[in-house]
């Protein structure tokens, strides 16, 4: 991902946003805060055959601590219009694949239970439920605001351990 794909990747974690069922977060950061906290060799975009942005992953370092260097929180984000293509499927195998080459051992992510094709994709691609976190935190806004929500806390280690 380069700064250039960031309106269109922004625009699609916008949709996610907009569902209730993707995050916490009330709105899309921009450019520089997204820049600062993800890794940028794990930042990824699926195009189009015109170049449009179909979906996006990047990774965020869960800790400064170096014995945790090898542990990433992901996210992944695929556009409305292109759900249901497998376009999922192409990013968290490529993302898989670049985490593994530069020594990451685990990539985790907490999923709202509700949201059961991206529990499903993840449990598909060698992921596994490691527990649920009840009311972890509130809702800011859209359908669900103001209720605490739950979210599965998930993990995908390497098989090269």
């Amino acid at each position: 991902m380069r700064e250039s794909d960031w309106p269109a990747a922004q625009r699609i974690y916008g949709e996610g946003i907009a569902t209730g069922q993707a995050t916490f977060e009330s709105a899309a950061p921009d450019w520089p805060s997204f820049d600062d906290s993800r890794l940028t060799d794990h930042r990824l975009v699926a195009q189009a055959v015109d170049g449009g942005v179909l979906g996006w992953a990047a990774v965020s370092a869960v800790s400064t601590r170096p014995v945790y260097s090898g542990v990433v929180e992901h996210s992944i984000y695929v556009s409305e219009a292109a759900r249901g293509q497998r376009i999922g499927s192409v990013l968290l195998r490529s993302l898989i694949a670049s985490t593994e080459e530069r020594g990451i051992w685990t990539i985790q992510a907490s999923i709202f239970p509700e949201n059961e094709p991206s529990l499903k994709l993840h449990l598909a691609h060698g992921f596994r439920v490691v527990g649920r976190r009840e009311k972890i935190a509130r809702m800011a806004r859209g359908p669900a605001a103001g209720q605490w929500r739950d979210t599965v806390l998930i993990e995908r280690r390497t098989q090269a351990l």
